[in-house]
């Protein structure tokens, strides 16, 4: 299968996102492989999520696609998956070259494997900024919006198609936004995004604020976790300068659970900045109902970072950052050194 979207879309005059690519010649392929779907490693909701709506909208339309995770999923999607009865996608951590794949919820080599550009990338559906680095093997498809959930953007792709969706896709979408909106209170929360997820929680006959409530709780049960996979849970790599951070985020409804364990990831980060190549781990805990975070402060380096990013008085091993909700909005783009 080479295109990614339903020829009665990609062939409608009408429709200029997917028209692009109509006069490109592409390869036949007499036997056609598989199309994997698949977001970034340390897979949350949204990149465990969204596979599985786009695999069931393009097989819906008779194509040939799988979902696949590049990892384990964090509690919170694990509940996703077994609340809307849906099963776990295989896991990978490669990707065979010429792989027809399709790249949801980042754009960014970092979160994928390393292999990525051998791939046959045929679209990227994303809702983060620009990265570079990918290279493909000729023009695809990409559609990058400033939108709360990738689950939102492929709503509004799918067109009329969406109306038969069936429960299961709907829960994992209304989880995906919900997750990423945080119930709303992310700052990258958009009218669309919210009007999406109250159209969808009507649908299936759900309260958001319950269904949020349970997402949230099995969010925040990370007792079984090592400290080392606490600070990769939910983490991307980021630069500033020639100093470079794994920026970690734990959102919870119950952050004293993770800040009891305070001393053991502050002694974890070491070694696991080492393991994966960076020079220091930031840790934000965001505490989803009183809409704050509090960032751990091992180091003279930790410390420089909050005073010079957020304007934080340091006192002692954490700082609260009032307000701080969303790494893509608010930590990433103030980080400095």
């Amino acid at each position: 299968m080479r295109h990614p979207i339903p020829r009665d879309l990609r062939d409608n005059p009408n429709n200029h996102h997917y028209n692009a690519r109509k006069s490109t010649t592409h390869r036949k392929d007499p036997h056609p492989m598989t199309t994997l779907i698949f977001g970034h490693k340390s897979p949350d909701t949204d990149s465990t999520g969204s596979p599985l709506i786009w695999e069931w909208f393009l097989n819906h339309q008779g194509g040939d696609a799988k979902a696949v995770l590049l990892g384990e999923p964090n509690t919170e999607a694990a509940f996703m998956l077994t609340r809307w009865d849906l099963a776990k996608p295989n896991i990978i951590d490669t990707i065979a070259d010429d792989q027809p794949c399709i790249i949801v919820d980042t754009n960014n080599p970092a979160e994928l494997p390393a292999n990525i550009n051998a791939a046959d990338v045929q679209a990227i559906i994303d809702h983060h900024k620009l990265v570079g680095g990918l290279e493909t093997a000729g023009p695809i498809d990409i559609t990058i919006r400033p939108l709360a959930c990738t689950a939102t953007i492929m709503h509004d792709l799918m067109g009329a198609h969406a109306n038969h969706m069936p429960d299961n896709i709907k829960g994992a979408m209304l989880s995906c936004i919900l997750s990423d909106t945080l119930e709303f209170r992310s700052p990258t929360t958009t009218d669309t995004d919210r009007a999406l997820a109250e159209t969808l929680a009507k649908d299936l006959g759900i309260t958001i604020a319950d269904y949020a409530a349970d997402m949230f709780a099995a969010k925040s049960d990370v007792s079984a976790f090592s400290e080392a996979e606490l600070l990769r849970m939910d983490s991307k790599e980021y630069a500033v300068g020639d100093t470079k951070f794994r920026v970690s985020v734990l959102e919870t409804t119950s952050p004293k659970m993770v800040l009891d364990r305070k001393d053991a990831l502050m002694a974890a980060m070491p070694t696991v900045a080492g393991e994966d190549k960076v020079d220091q781990v930031l840790l934000f805990v965001v505490d989803i109902l009183n809409e704050e975070a509090t960032l751990l402060i091992p180091n003279d380096l930790t410390k420089t970072v909050a005073e010079a990013s957020f304007g934080a008085t340091v006192t002692g091993d954490t700082v609260v950052l009032p307000g701080i909700m969303s790494r893509k909005k608010q930590i990433i783009p103030n980080l400095k050194v």
